[in-house]
């Protein structure tokens, strides 16, 4: 049975006992500010279980992408040491909101396992919740009773509250659970030890393969308990799992999930997996064939590898792999992207994103395999200069804050350091590595701590969203809670009606102000009629953002009265630039598609009251001429006055049927909003113009690369546009009057042709004053112990200094050179060492004390480095400790 026939039996099945069969939501979380990546077959249906939305059916079946290489459910360091754990997975899984509960879930999973599977029952076990004093919850009988129908009793387990108790995280949803497992062993282990003993256990061919999760409380920020309104079911099963038990195997990777990756990895890298769990070759292909899953779905759903956040752990998870083919399989060439089109061929039919975004998938990939080989040959010769130093010192142990410094800065990976200087018969001072990866880790923390306590509910009405349609709205405060971070402590409420917009789409949220009645009429946009300082009872709206399907305003103090009725009023100034950014990204990406072809896809927007940015696919820079026509259309857009067309809340086939453009990477319910403006047709949750007209004039500042296979405009809009070219104006009118000229292309060329002829003059001066020195120099050389020593100042340039240097290594044999120049008032210190020296004197080592003389730095490599500072008066030091060498 292959693994594509074993998920669409699942499929079937649920879909016979009238489940409702969706999609995989995008592995990467936009709009859950607990969670970067879907963790859990439950992710997505979290605001069900909370009772924020409604779904479209009580039962839902799905198979779900899962990414777990962070928080609380982190899988990484396990992926490739064992058979069975994965950063990225399938979730198969069967939900039910307030429909069927424990005995119709327990009932499903046996049905399906032991008669559709053909699982035998003797290689199942099942586990129960065994109750907890502490939480004063009791044993879960209703589900043993409900299991002993199935199993016999002394294959049922009493599971504690770390295994059998599952929570999504330190707060929401969460409840007792059975988890099924299932022994692959052969007959002959079976005898040997029972199954019973190896449960939870972490024995590789006896394993959990399914969990079902009977979701009956909320856990509260303070620790506690309360009841759901209503029973839920969640249920989760390996897939990866799964196939092995179907396929008959004893490791994940020998199903056909993962053996047409391993054999691509073969093919291009001349080595055979064995698959033996110690091998160092064989656990670094395991790493490669999981990992090239979790980045390539990420990439399709628009994570693309970064420095920060959810990018962050991407990119570690690529270099992770690139490591391990560069250590274990001596790979030094991107290789890696080849696998995507294989991944593609054996997944892409259930998940078209791969076919879709293939070629950025392989693009990014390749881009980030070469950029990571190249860290690791410079990372190579700084660890070299480190252990020349060391040896140097006649010491054995590398500095542990040095070899950090490689890790954290330069990304050169920790085990491979302490490889490289094993077999230089080294050690590294783990203690102080250690200590620095817990200094990061602590101001990592730090910088990102926020306590939130429970929220104080006013009010359990549903909130109602107006800012599409009012900018101020007469409202009272549902809930409020507090927050603490870094900055202090504030406070979140949730208003009974709202018209401020939540940070999303790329647009940022709302800002504004509570007003009470008195202070109704005050026009908020006349600082000198509207002064929040005199108004301690106007309550300033710092930020909103969305959260559970709540917009959520940040605020610092609450009001006196928190239960008093306000006026809600949007600064309206931020709010229109905002929406005249937000429109014209809209008009943007049309033109875009028009310009250069319909592979342009939208992959990440900003939109402020002040600029705009917008990223898409596209494979090279774009040249001066597209770019003008870009903005040409753009701007024929804004002039036809195109009016808005929306539809609010219309079945997402419908908006499809209406031509609309669904981003990849995006979630999307049932019902969807659509905006259009002429040909320009978007699903999108933001604010808009009525017409284009109201954008005014369209400016693009700059295009770039924001990383391979992604391009990024930024622009400006409206009243920035004015600005820009008003200030435009006056700069060219103030340089007029300084060159006194009119024609300013004419006096700019005539500066330029003058300022070359005086750069000749000045290269030929600097020539003739460096030959009539080098022959003083050559006569100056020291001889200490058969070796030469030449410290000089001077004040010749850096480039003179650098030719001199050079020809003096090649034409004084053992010898060291060390110039010290004040060229322009600014420090530079150059060392060159002979060939036949380099052995016995490194010039970036001789360097290194010097430059912190002259509160500099720098480096090279053996035979020449230079190294610039800001002290002048520290050459002075620097040459006393030059004539010490």
């Amino acid at each position: 049975m292959t693994s594509q026939n074993i998920r669409q039996q699942f499929l079937d099945y649920f879909k016979s006992k009238q489940h409702q069969i969706v999609p995989s939501a995008p592995i990467v979380l936009k709009d859950d500010p607990t969670l970067m990546f879907s963790n859990s077959g439950m992710t997505q249906f979290k605001d069900y279980f909370l009772g924020y939305k409604t779904p479209s059916s009580p039962r839902i079946a799905d198979t779900q992408k899962c990414l777990r290489v962070s928080g609380k459910h982190n899988d990484l360091d396990d992926v490739g040491r064992d058979t069975y754990h994965h950063t990225m997975f399938e979730m198969l899984g069967n939900w039910s909101f307030g429909d069927y509960f424990k005995k119709e879930a327990i009932d499903f999973a046996w049905e399906l396992l032991t008669e559709v599977y053909k699982i035998p029952k003797e290689n199942l076990y099942v586990t129960v919740f065994e109750g907890d004093k502490n939480e004063n919850l009791g044993r879960d009988q209703e589900a043993f009773d409900y299991w002993k129908k199935h199993i016999s009793e002394d294959r049922i387990i009493n599971g504690n509250k770390k295994d059998n108790f599952w929570e999504m995280g330190e707060s929401g949803p969460c409840g007792p659970c059975s988890e099924i497992h299932i022994d692959i062993r052969s007959d002959e282990e079976k005898a040997k030890v029972s199954g019973l003993d190896l449960v939870n256990n972490d024995h590789p061919q006896v394993v959990e393969v399914w969990n079902l999760v009977f979701m009956e409380f909320n856990r509260k920020a303070d620790g506690s308990l309360e009841k759901l309104p209503n029973k839920h079911v969640d249920t989760g099963m390996g897939f990866e799992r799964l196939c092995m038990a179907l396929q008959g195997k004893t490791s994940n990777y020998d199903t056909d999930v993962f053996t047409p990756l391993i054999s691509k990895v073969e093919e291009l890298s001349g080595q055979k997996y064995t698959g033996i769990l110690e091998d160092e070759k064989d656990i670094a292909i395991r790493v490669l064939v999981d990992h090239i899953r979790a980045v390539s779905f990420a990439i399709a759903d628009g994570q693309l590898p970064s420095n920060t956040g959810a990018g962050y752990v991407i990119r570690r998870i690529l270099r992770r792999a690139i490591s391990y083919s560069y250590r274990f399989l001596n790979m030094k060439e991107a290789f890696l992207f080849e696998l995507v089109a294989v991944l593609k061929n054996e997944m892409g039919d259930f998940f078209p994103e791969l076919i879709k975004q293939e070629k950025l998938i392989t693009e990014v990939i390749k881009e980030e395999e070469n950029s990571f080989l190249k860290t690791i040959e410079t990372g190579l010769l700084r660890l070299d200069h480190i252990i020349t130093e060391t040896i140097f010192k006649n010491e054995k142990i590398l500095p542990g804050n040095q070899v950090f410094e490689l890790y954290d800065t330069f990304g050169f990976p920790a085990d491979l350091s302490r490889i490289i200087a094993e077999e230089k018969g080294l050690s590294i001072d783990e203690k102080a590595f250690d200590e620095e990866m817990l200094n990061q880790k602590t101001r990592s923390k730090k910088s990102s701590a926020q306590k939130v306590y429970d929220w104080e509910i006013l009010d359990e009405s549903p909130q109602e969203f107006v800012g599409y349609d009012e900018s101020e709205t007469e409202t009272s405060i549902n809930r409020f809670r507090k927050i603490e971070n870094k900055d202090g402590i504030f406070h979140q409420i949730v208003l009974a009606k709202t018209p401020f917009y939540p940070e999303g789409g790329g647009q940022i949220g709302d800002k504004g102000f509570l007003i009470p009645s008195y202070a109704k009429d005050f026009d908020i946009s006349n600082p000198n009629l509207f002064n929040i300082e005199n108004n301690p009872e106007i309550i300033e709206i710092l930020e909103t953002k969305k959260e559970n399907n709540l917009n959520i305003s940040l605020i610092k103090d609450l009001p006196k009265d928190a239960g008093a009725l306000f006026f809600a009023k949007i600064k309206n100034d931020d709010r229109q630039n905002s929406q005249a950014n937000h429109s014209a990204t809209h008009l943007l990406h049309e033109a875009l598609r028009d310009v250069l072809g319909t592979h342009v896809e939208q992959k990440g927007s900003f939109v402020s009251p002040n600029y705009l940015r917008f990223d898409f696919s596209h494979f090279g820079k774009i040249g001066e001429e597209d770019l003008a026509l870009v903005e040409s259309k753009v701007n024929q857009k804004i002039k036809e006055n195109l009016a808005l067309q929306e539809f609010r809340n219309i079945p997402i086939a419908e908006a499809m049927e209406k031509g609309a453009m669904a981003l990849f990477g995006e979630k999307y319910g049932d019902n969807v909003r659509l905006i259009q403006f002429g040909s320009s047709k978007e699903l999108c949750g933001g604010t808009h113009v009525k017409n284009t007209g109201e954008i005014g004039h369209f400016k693009i500042q700059q295009e770039t690369s924001a990383a391979a296979g992604i391009r990024r405009i930024e622009a400006i809009s409206g009243e920035k546009s004015s600005e820009y070219f008003k200030n435009l104006e006056i700069e060219i009118k103030e340089l007029s009057e300084l060159l006194k000229t009119k024609d300013l292309k004419k006096s700019v060329e005539k500066l330029l042709e003058e300022n070359s002829n005086l750069k000749s003059e000045i290269d030929s001066l600097n020539k003739e004053k460096a030959n009539s020195e080098v022959s003083d120099w050559k006569n100056n050389y020291q001889e200490k112990d058969g070796k030469m020593l030449l410290v000089k100042k001077t004040s010749l340039d850096a480039g003179s200094v650098k030719d001199l240097v050079f020809q003096l290594k090649k034409e004084i044999p053992n010898s060291v050179t060390i110039i010290l120049s004040d060229s322009q008032g600014k420090p530079m210190i150059t060392v060159g060492v002979s060939a036949d020296l380099e052995g016995k004197f490194q010039a970036g080592n001789i360097i290194k004390n010097m430059a912190k003389e002259i509160q500099g730095g720098g480096g090279g490599n053996p035979g020449f480095a230079t190294a610039g500072g800001k002290n002048l008066e520290g050459l002075e030091k620097a040459y006393q400790m030059a004539l010490e060498i």
